[in-house]
């Protein structure tokens, strides 16, 4: 059955390329729909065809589907047909000559600098108890500080951490690794944070013996720390009580901030680029686009013509 090749192609993604777990889980999902889908004519990922791939896009389209999320399917279908083709699963390539759907390139939302503050100062204050509000503190000033993907943020080994560092090492995308540098606001926030952590798993470990975590933002969880999705529910509680739209903020928008606000600033586009760790600077580019939108907007809204009119 080749539903059977999921597997195999998820683990040479994985030593290949040094995929990411969330990178894994999200081809998992693709392909199996994909199989599915087949399924219901007749077929699978051995003997489908190049117009049975084609209805399966069409199908999408049909289900409302966005034009982003067609496109990923159809990525995810031409990866698996590379390497079954490469395997030697199949002689041939039905995906290789399919056209994906255009992307319309929107704009990332983020956020202004009166938002940020508000966002910031709320992570003060936000928290059960004074550990959490230095966790959650230094979390925000960290992501806005440095612009890290969430991953990488909740992720971050206490090593890092130490000895009171101006730069960050921070492993990216495909096991990358890239330095982004600390402010002196997130430099203090890591600091407060770090006593106290260190704290809490001094005391745990005299009191069970559990030994200390190495992360910088420990959990109990599976993973030993911070999760993704609690960060995101997190960053959403800090919105709401710092007076900013909780829509419209999530790890990411500070991401966008972060770059957006260093352009504006006058910071050099291949700087973004690799504090961002971005590996093609086209994917950078879409910051300039924000700036020039908002330049615009000023213009039409503080231009006294614009005004008179």
């Amino acid at each position: 059955m080749s539903r059977a090749w999921i597997s195999p192609f998820l683990e040479a993604q994985a030593a290949e390329l040094n995929a990411s777990e969330n990178t894994l889980l999200a081809y998992g999902r693709d392909l199996m729909d994909v199989d599915v889908f087949l399924q219901t004519r007749g077929r699978d990922f051995a003997n489908a065809l190049r117009e049975d791939l084609e209805a399966y896009l069409i199908d999408l389209d049909t289900r409302g589907m966005a034009a982003a999320t067609r496109a990923r399917r159809l990525s995810s279908i031409k990866q698996l047909y590379r390497f079954a083709y490469e395997d030697g699963l199949r002689t041939d390539n039905p995906a290789l000559k399919i056209k994906g759907p255009a992307r319309a390139r929107s704009l990332p939302k983020t956020l202004d600098h009166e938002e940020v503050d508000r966002l910031l100062s709320a992570s003060q204050t936000h928290g059960r108890n004074s550990a959490d509000q230095l966790r959650n503190h230094c979390l925000m000033q960290l992501l806005y500080a440095t612009g890290m993907r969430v991953t990488e943020l909740v992720s971050l080994p206490v090593s890092a951490a130490r000895g009171d560092p101006q730069w960050l090492l921070v492993r990216g995308k495909g096991g990358k690794e890239r330095m982004v540098p600390l402010s002196p606001p997130a430099r203090m926030a890591l600091a407060q944070w770090l006593a106290t952590r260190d704290e809490h798993e001094e005391a745990t470990r005299l009191k069970d013996g559990t030994p200390p975590s190495r992360f910088l933002f420990p959990s109990n969880g599976k993973a030993g720390h911070l999760t993704r999705v609690r960060f995101f529910t997190l960053i959403k509680e800090i919105a709401a009580a710092g007076g900013v739209s909780p829509e419209k903020t999530t790890p990411h928008t500070l991401r966008h901030a972060f770059a957006t606000h260093l352009l504006a600033g006058g910071a050099d586009l291949r700087a973004i680029q690799t504090l961002l760790g971005h590996a093609d600077i086209a994917t950078t580019e879409i910051y300039t686009h924000i700036l020039d939108e908002r330049l615009r907007a000023l213009v039409l809204e503080k231009h006294p013509l614009a005004e008179k009119s």
